[in-house]
């Protein structure tokens, strides 16, 4: 009995560690260009150069979101977008742009959506009290 608990442990955290070194999808960094990322048949990621001398990852994010809404305009019924600067992934969703590292891992808020669907900073608009 103790024999097939400790096997399980040994496979168990052999697995855990396996799955750990797995290879995360980074993003390629050469400076200044902004990389719209597309996903191929076979789930690689392609990385597409949209700008170059790109100065900072707001303004790549402002590129990719003109990208975005010229492809809506279009008729695309897709209203993500995915993009990279620098080695950071930039992801434009419904909520706002989010940045992160690795294109499978943490993603951080960098941008809202307001009312109207502009983007602005966290927390910059106010919302009115309630009315009473």
């Amino acid at each position: 009995m103790r024999r097939q608990i400790l096997t399980a442990v040994i496979v168990t955290t052999a697995a855990l560690a396996l799955s750990a070194c797995e290879k995360q999808i980074t993003a390629p960094f050469e400076k200044g260009v902004c990389f719209h990322v597309a996903t191929n048949k076979d789930k690689t990621l392609r990385f597409n150069p949209v700008a170059r001398n790109v100065e900072t990852m707001e303004q790549c994010a402002a590129t990719l979101e003109g990208m975005r809404i010229r492809f809506v305009r279009m008729g695309s019924p897709n209203r993500t977008l995915t993009g990279a600067y620098q080695g950071s992934f930039i992801f434009l969703e419904k909520e706002g742009i989010f940045l992160g590292q690795t294109y499978d891992g943490a993603r951080f808020m960098s941008l809202v959506r307001t009312g109207d669907g502009r983007l602005a900073v966290p927390g910059a608009v106010r919302q009115a009290p309630p009315a009473q």
